[in-house]
């Protein structure tokens, strides 16, 4: 009941701050475990998602200096985040993450570890990689923006536009390849990649000329 109480809140609170085309999350599973991989923009995402996906459980992994701010901590408890330091290889957040997975909840992930703030994308973290490799489960790429502006036009008591585009669901194949270092990177890359062809050019960042590269690890499955 809290959850449903929240989310509702958050929803009603964002669309009226924001203009949200949240249209293409028809495209998201209603059931089954999914790895939900996605770009970084401000504080807004993950309102945004958790609360526009609801009823599906969706939880995600989420800066443990979060819970240093009361109402951050609430909202973060309310939808079993799962901590996790950025500092180091964190397999404690890793295995809580896979729990998630096998409850058969979405787990939405930013790879790109940080806030953006002006939705340009940066180089993906490896970590993700291998959480993908491990979890075995479809993978959906969904990209934001527009929202960048969002702290120029509230000052101007102004809605801001939020777009939200979800891409193909896909699996990670290693191939064989070793699982080094440069090969996890390798695979977040390809996984950002598929972000950014949902992103209108301007947004692509640094992989703005890699949309057309050939995928070694990925395996769409439409």
């Amino acid at each position: 009941m809290k959850k449903w109480l929240v989310n509702h809140i958050i929803k009603l609170i964002t669309n009226i701050i924001l203009k949200i085309d949240d249209s293409e999350l028809e495209k998201v599973p209603d059931q089954g475990p999914l790895l939900v991989v996605a770009n970084h923009v401000n504080f807004l995402d993950a309102p945004v998602i958790i609360s526009h996906l609801h009823p599906r459980s969706t939880t995600g992994l989420v800066k443990k200096e979060s819970w240093d701010k009361p109402l951050l901590a609430f909202l973060f408890n309310t939808w079993e985040g799962i901590p996790i330091d950025r500092d180091i290889a964190d397999f404690s957040a890793f295995r809580e993450a896979q729990k998630a997975l096998k409850e058969g909840k979405i787990l939405a992930v930013a790879p790109e570890g940080t806030r953006t703030e002006n939705g340009r994308l940066i180089r993906g973290k490896p970590g993700v990689a291998m959480l993908a490799i491990k979890a075995d489960i479809p993978i959906l790429p969904i990209a934001y923006y527009g929202h960048e502006i969002f702290s120029q036009n509230i000052k101007r008591f102004k809605r801001t536009p939020m777009k939200i585009v979800v891409g193909e669901p896909f699996k990670i194949n290693v191939n064989g390849h070793p699982k080094d270092k440069g090969m996890m990177q390798d695979v977040t890359d390809e996984m950002m990649i598929e972000i950014a062809k949902l992103l209108p050019e301007k947004y692509r960042g640094i992989y703005i000329d890699r949309i057309d590269e050939t995928q070694e690890f990925i395996n769409t499955l439409n």
